[in-house]
């Protein structure tokens, strides 16, 4: 049966393109992209539910209700916020929404954006890798009947990126050439979003999936 999604970060570059292969998802039959400011784009299989506090979803239960999965893409650079501001968006949002979906949809499934290299130690001196690592922790301490966990190395955009962060600008030219070298620890964001979306669909033996994991799962569905 096709799948109804719920899609955070739909702004950013794993999540507007997660919605772009949703829409072309046969297997997916809406998806509601929960954001900030209004997306520009339109299809009949797209909702936008503009919500300004991930702090709070308690107007969002029936929502929560309605869908059989949310793909978690939120997220930020840490070069771009301060250190309470990355763990804020990394790890608070991310954890209380969790919660209030599960609370609402106790059969929810939830894929999470997380990322190579980060540590379920918690003990790893780059702030990435630390607060992911606690955030994917959290998540599995969570009643979830289906959590996955997706691990990506270098995101290659295949769709250009409105208004680009900085860093962005300085090493997207270099992806092509990384990925000819190591083509192990880099992804393409379609390659990223199908990988996702089949998570939602079809679910895997393990929690967490790596970058080579994620990719394998692609050529396996082929």
């Amino acid at each position: 049966m096709p799948k109804k999604i719920i899609v955070t970060g739909a702004t950013g570059l794993a999540g507007s393109e997660v919605v772009r292969q949703a829409i072309l998802d046969e297997g997916i039959s809406e998806i509601t992209a929960l954001v900030r400011r209004p997306l520009p784009i339109q299809h009949p299989k797209l909702k936008i539910v503009l919500h300004d506090n991930y702090r709070d979803y308690s107007s969002l239960s029936p929502l929560f209700a309605a869908n059989d999965a949310c793909v978690w893409c939120l997220g930020i650079s840490q070069t771009q916020v301060t250190q309470d501001e990355y763990i804020k968006i990394t790890y608070d949002y991310v954890v209380t929404a969790a919660q209030a979906m599960l609370s609402a949809n106790p059969a929810i499934t939830f894929v999470f954006l997380s990322g190579m290299g980060a540590d379920s130690q918690e003990k790893s001196r780059t702030l990435f890798a630390r607060v992911k690592g606690k955030a994917e922790n959290n998540l599995k301490r969570l009643p979830f009947k289906k959590l996955f966990i997706a691990r990506p190395g270098g995101i290659m955009p295949v769709h250009k990126k409105e208004n680009p962060a900085f860093f962005e600008r300085l090493t997207i030219p270099l992806m092509p050439l990384i990925n000819l070298i190591a083509p192990a620890v880099m992804i393409s964001s379609v390659d990223l979003a199908k990988a996702m979306l089949l998570l939602v669909k079809d679910g895997a033996d393990k929690i967490i999936l790596e970058n080579l994991a994620l990719k394998a799962s692609l050529k396996k569905a082929r």
